[in-house]
């Protein structure tokens, strides 16, 4: 990225340096918001297009409703353009320096096989593209670069709507074998223990 900034113009570079100094959108999400995240990941297994058009469009309205910028329409197509660079996964479009017909295309289907892109891939596109629209309408830059902070920017919007587990549903199951010696450990310990071992696991 540093020697792509050396062939920016001295103007462009102090945008591309004020980019990279932001590394988080604060963002409170919406109970509507997060149950339009939460609905994607099934719309995307159903592979209902309709549908994971409209919740990425609820996705991006409430992100944009709680930054008080103005919404950008969400166009969610079948399979990926490719070329030889790649594959196409995003597009933001703006129009005569940012307008109602600003526009974000998310493909949803592999070029090469043709299947169904995974809910963390898809929902990564779709708020790249978001912060792209939100440098120009939220944080006022002339021009919306890929720096350090705007990938950052997208991760802390990713964190933001996702919900991650608690420390305890991301423990791994404990095995019938270790709940048994844990609880013969506590009988023989004589102090009551076993009870409170037996109902903390669910027995």
């Amino acid at each position: 990225m540093r020697n792509w900034r050396a062939r920016l113009t001295p103007l462009q570079q102090r945008i591309y340096d004020r980019s990279a100094s932001i590394t988080s959108i604060q963002l409170t999400p919406t109970p509507q918001l997060l149950e339009a995240t939460t609905a994607l990941a099934g719309a995307l297994v159903a592979d209902d297009q309709l549908r994971v058009e409209a919740l990425a469009q609820t996705i991006v309205n409430h992100i944009c409703g709680r930054l008080k910028v103005r919404t950008v329409r969400v166009h969610v197509q079948g399979v990926r353009p490719s070329n030889r660079r790649g594959e196409l996964h995003g597009l933001y479009t703006q129009y005569g320096g940012g307008s109602r017909s600003d526009s974000i295309q998310v493909w949803m289907r592999t070029a090469k096989r043709g299947q169904v892109v995974a809910f963390r891939t898809f929902l990564r596109t779709l708020l790249h593209e978001v912060c792209h629209h939100l440098d120009y309408t939220y944080l006022h830059l002339r021009e919306s670069y890929h720096t350090e902070g705007f990938f950052q920017r997208e991760s802390s919007l990713f964190r933001a709507i996702v919900q991650q587990p608690r420390e305890e549903e991301r423990k791994p199951p404990q095995s019938l074998s270790a709940m048994v010696s844990k609880i013969l450990a506590a009988r023989r310990q004589g102090n009551g223990k076993a009870e409170d071992v037996e109902e903390e696991e669910g027995y």
